[in-house]
């Protein structure tokens, strides 16, 4: 299975999370990390970034029951 790499806007687009709301979760353990894509370019893995979002929808309706 091919995998794709998302870069920054598309992240921030598909989470709707600011640039540093996505580096502090990163540094608190609760948002996948980026991937090196060399020099300074870095991305995340889409199945990664979907997970996530499917947790948070998991985590959401887990409170609300």
């Amino acid at each position: 299975m091919a995998q794709k790499i998302l870069r920054l806007p598309d992240v921030k687009a598909r989470t709707g999370l600011s640039r540093s709301s996505i580096y502090l979760r990163i540094s608190d353990g609760e948002f996948p990390k980026a991937i090196s894509l060399g020099g300074r370019a870095v991305g995340w893995i889409e199945s990664d970034i979907e997970k996530w979002i499917d947790n948070r929808i998991y985590e959401s309706h887990q409170l609300s029951s």
